[in-house]
């Protein structure tokens, strides 16, 4: 069976944002803001490198997406590399972004039963390579890494 990302160019796309995070030195996670199947957004965790507290890669996807219609976030899907923590999903649901692709979901685990109860269709890929990325990181970073979830 081929890889996820080889059938969903967005989680390929949010991979490539995961990895110029890290590239830059920052924390591999990436996203992807897309309506009607265009990326209207991407963006990856730029903590570390902006000296933000809350700039996560849903948060830097959404952000970069700019100011869009209540109608265009409700036709919105969006692609993260790891499942969102208590902040992002906040936001995807304030402006009720309906569907969530998570590329990984074993090394951190947002709050997923609340969307779900929420409304909010997610699609969990267990996507190797997004696994590797965050337990290589995890590993590598452990104080960064707790910095980031707010341990």
């Amino acid at each position: 069976m081929a890889e996820p990302s080889l059938r969903d160019p967005f989680m390929q796309a949010a991979i490539d944002e995961a990895k110029a995070g890290l590239a830059e030195g920052g924390i591999p996670i990436g996203s992807v803001l897309v309506i009607d199947g265009q990326v209207v957004g991407r963006g990856h965790n730029r903590r570390v490198q902006r000296g933000s507290a809350i700039l996560h890669a849903e948060m830097d996807a959404i952000e970069a997406a700019g100011r869009l219609k209540a109608s265009g976030y409700r036709r919105a899907t969006l692609h993260s590399t790891l499942s969102p923590c208590d902040m992002c999903s906040g936001t995807a649901l304030l402006y009720k972004i309906p569907r969530i692709i998570i590329g990984e979901n074993r090394t951190f685990r947002g709050p997923e039963d609340y969307l779900r109860s929420r409304g909010v269709v997610l699609e969990v890929l267990d996507h190797q390579e997004c696994v590797r990325l965050m337990e290589e990181f995890i590993r590598a970073r452990p104080d960064l890494w707790d910095e980031d979830i707010g341990e």
